[in-house]
């Protein structure tokens, strides 16, 4: 951790050339899951070519090797005035307002980069608690990291098991609850399955079942990139109580549809080299 620590107070233009050097590795040297990468690339867009594809994987390998060797080290110790400087978020206080009333709210968002950077930039943006529902990373060390990193401006990590013990406090503690809600399932767990980016994909429902169960409001956050290091998160309504007359599924198959737009509008902040389409 210390090591870490001690990484993370170089200057973000420093750690940029750590991942300058890494991405060369990634992508000339091991071709970093480049088969895995290439199969989801071409699934989801067939009407480009493999050359228009080729820029998409580079540019991702670009963009995962910043946030993951760069802007993730650099939050261990990042000032509160730098991540407001390099992460905007627009339209916070829609969500704010629903809590303040009384009332909890789901954040639903995927997996653009940066989400770990959103984290800290909701929590920093809001005016009420947040509550980011996450799933265990394998590694005992990396996990306990990136649990400091997430929870340092003060917002709330909770385990997806721990959280469904915990679901009942959101009408007595109001809260934001933020969910990457593009993650796979495993097969041990309910899964929903559609098409997503022009295939079969399993998804959870968590969000869905709370939401319509408690008559919560659902928001979207759409992420995008300004510029290396500088983000923009835009907060729209994604779907409001009453939900008498939504059918099954409505609240998911929404959410994918907007992420689809994200996607598409920025492919190489898309995290492709994960085996998201296996069913």
């Amino acid at each position: 951790m210390l090591f870490f620590r001690l990484l993370s107070y170089l200057p973000l233009s420093v750690l940029y050339l750590f991942s300058d050097l890494i991405y060369l590795i990634a992508r000339f040297v091991i071709s970093y899951r480049k088969k895995v990468i290439d199969e989801n690339l071409k699934f989801a867009f067939p009407e480009k070519s493999e050359v228009e594809r080729k820029k998409i994987r580079n540019q991702f390998y670009r963009n995962f090797t910043d946030v993951f060797f760069a802007e993730t080290i650099k939050m261990l110790t990042i000032s509160e005035k730098e991540i407001r400087q390099r992460f905007q978020v627009i339209n916070q206080e829609i969500v704010d307002a629903e809590v303040l009333k009384g009332k909890s709210a789901v954040m639903m968002a995927g997996h653009v980069f940066n989400w770990e950077m959103a984290i800290l930039g909701v929590s920093l943006n809001t005016k009420v608690t947040t509550e980011t529902v996450y799933l265990k990373v394998n590694n005992p060390f990396f996990n306990k990291l990136m649990f400091r990193i997430r929870t340092r401006f003060g917002g709330l990590m909770t385990e997806k098991q721990a959280f469904r013990k915990s679901i009942i406090t959101l009408r007595s503690q109001p809260r934001i609850v933020y969910l990457a809600a593009d993650q796979r399932p495993p097969s041990s767990e309910k899964q929903y399955q559609r098409d997503f980016l022009n295939r079969p994909a399993y998804f959870f429902e968590g969000g869905e079942f709370m939401a319509k169960k408690m008559e919560l409001p659902v928001f979207f956050g759409t992420m995008t990139k300004v510029k290396r290091g500088h983000y923009r998160f835009e907060v729209a309504n994604l779907a409001e109580p009453p939900y008498t007359s939504h059918e099954a599924h409505s609240i998911t198959d929404e959410f994918c549809r907007r992420l689809e737009k994200t996607i598409k509008n920025q492919p190489d902040l898309y995290l492709w080299s994960h085996k998201r389409w296996k069913v």
